[in-house]
């Protein structure tokens, strides 16, 4: 990928999450990354490319952060419960403004194929990373368990980083993984 393309990209994402897709322009995109119109439409045919551009961007560099916490974590149920405090980790930061797929999700129509495939593929995706860390550390003898299992931490998760956003306190994340702990028992 050229680095202008990763420019726009890591630009319009920084706009999108922080401002919503709806409210952030094309206009706007140009102006912050400093380009000309025909630079943008040179790599991106619309603004829902750049969107789903956007969104996959911050899922790989989102999913690659949190494999390597919880990577480092010792064997067993810290290593899911890590999910938690990496979350937590991800809610004291300043930009923080909860989940980039809900809040883009919340701005386009269901009929937007596109990029709802894409949301329903990258909640699949942490769905299957939930579950292959309960594999990891979990003696879960049953495939029927597993999915069960990585179901329910994925709900907990996921309602914990809207709670938290909403409330703008931590104690959804702390409430969630306090749960989690009891079903991972």
């Amino acid at each position: 990928m050229s680095k202008i393309k990763q420019h726009i990209i890591e630009t319009a994402s920084i706009l999108f999450y922080k401002n919503g897709y709806n409210s952030t322009g094309i206009n706007e995109i140009i102006a912050e990354a400093g380009i000309a119109k025909a630079t943008l439409y040179n790599h991106f045919k619309s603004k829902e490319d750049i969107c789903l551009a956007y969104l996959r961007h911050k899922d790989a560099n989102y999913l690659k952060d949190l494999s390597a916490y919880c990577g480092v974590m010792p064997k067993g149920k810290q290593q899911i419960l890590a999910i938690f405090d990496f979350l937590e980790l991800f809610f004291k930061k300043e930009e923080f403004a909860g989940c980039w797929c809900v809040k883009t999700l919340a701005e386009v129509p269901k009929e937007n194929i596109r990029i709802v495939n894409e949301i329903q593929t990258q909640k699949n995706n942490f769905i299957s990373f939930i579950s292959d860390l309960i594999s990891s550390n979990l003696n879960i003898y049953s495939q029927s368990d597993l999915k069960i299992m990585s179901r329910q931490i994925y709900l907990l998760y996921e309602s914990a980083v809207t709670e938290s956003h909403l409330h703008q306190k931590k104690w959804p994340i702390l409430e969630a993984k306090s749960i989690c702990d009891k079903i991972s028992a």
